[in-house]
This record gives C-alpha cells, structure tokens and sequence, in this order.
C-alpha cells in the first residue's frame, strides 16, 4: 500500500473533510451519530476477497477476521529482495515491526508488510473506497458487520490496494515470491506464492471514527 501518485491525491482529498457528524438511516431513535475525524487515514483489512461475491454483500458476519492498520504499511515495509537481510535482522524491519515467518502479509507493490491489529474494536467507522461512496461502517460485537446507505464493501474498497495473508504450506516463504509478479494492476488478485496459502483481502480506507 505505498503511496503512488492517484492514492496520494485520494488521501490528501480525505484527510482535508472535516467530519463533524453524520446521520445513520439504519439508527432508529433519530440520534446523530458524531464522529471524530482522523488525523491520518487508518486502513482495514476487510477478510473478503474483492474479486470476490463477498464484495457484494452490505452485511455480514466473520468481522473478528478483520482487522486494522492504524498508520499505513506500506512505507513501513520491505522489498521482496531485502527479504534475506530482514532474516538476517531476526525478522525485526527498519521500522521496528517484526516479521512473522508462519503468517506474513504482501502488498500490491511486493512489499512485506506488518500484520493489522486483530480483531478490528467493535464500533462505527466512517469508511470509503477513495471513490464516489462514503458510508457508515458498524463493526457490532458478535462480530457482525453492516454498511449504512446500501453500500457494498465493494464501493468502499480502494481498488488499487492490493493485500494478502500468507501462510505456509511447506517451504513457501517471501524467498519463494517472484518479484516480476508485482506491482499487482488494479483489480487484479494478488499473485500466489509457491509454497504457501493465500487469503486476499479488501482494503477500506476509514477517515473517522465515533466519537
């Protein structure tokens, strides 16, 4: 998730709203819900492939599978060929995150990434794809998730963010990705890595938060 020139200017276009509050039709008691704008995009990784019928959905369950970002990775993060050295630093990154072997995270670029924070906190978030929509976002504690407006996750995800969870299933490792696989186009998967299982998931940018 590095910066690049269109998400650049998608962030600096956010971070200038200043949210002070937003009505939710799905709230009953006619209450406003008052949000607190970030000083920085947040970022969350939604475990629903967005290449995927799970984009669809404006609802669901499974969100203790979600989790956040709270500044972006991906300047935070190291370069495919800088893997042998990363082992070298005991899996600890210049930027002071540590590396796990058996659950590690790419970006669209080939940028090994730190983990999200697991689970996202349950709550309200204000949420948008960078694109057209913005919607309400409710994270409820058993671990339901609801977007207001009849948004789809599909229209709150930043498009050309691309994020995978990798696992191995034998010998598979960052040392076994291909570098020529990446930078990743938008909307397209993230490649496969030999030796390992991979999850892609959806990248939400949220821009407040309730206060």
């Amino acid at each position: 998730m590095t910066l690049i020139v269109s998400r650049s200017a998608a962030l600096r276009a956010l971070a200038a709203a200043v949210v002070i509050a937003i009505w939710h039709p799905m709230m009953t008691n006619a209450a406003e819900l008052q949000f607190k704008q970030l000083p920085n995009i947040q970022f969350i990784a939604a475990s629903v492939d967005p290449n995927g019928p799970g984009a669809k959905a404006t609802s669901g369950s499974g969100a203790q599978d979600w989790g956040i970002w709270r500044v972006d990775p991906g300047p935070r993060g190291v370069r495919l060929v800088n893997y042998k050295q990363l082992e070298q630093a005991g899996g600890v990154a210049p930027a002071g995150w540590k590396f796990n072997r058996s659950d590690w995270w790419l970006e669209e670029h080939g940028l090994i990434m730190e983990a999200p924070d697991f689970p996202i906190p349950a709550g309200r978030y204000l949420v948008t794809g960078g694109r057209e929509t913005t919607a309400v976002l409710t994270i409820s504690k058993d671990n339901t998730w609801e977007l207001s407006n009849g948004a789809r996750l599909y229209d709150v995800t930043h498009l050309p963010c691309r994020s995978a969870r990798y696992t191995p299933n034998g010998d598979g490792s960052p040392a076994t990705a291909n570098p020529g696989n990446f930078p990743v186009k938008p909307g397209a998967s993230m490649p496969t890595v030999e030796g390992t299982n991979k999850h892609d998931y959806s990248v939400i940018f949220v821009t407040a938060i309730e206060a």
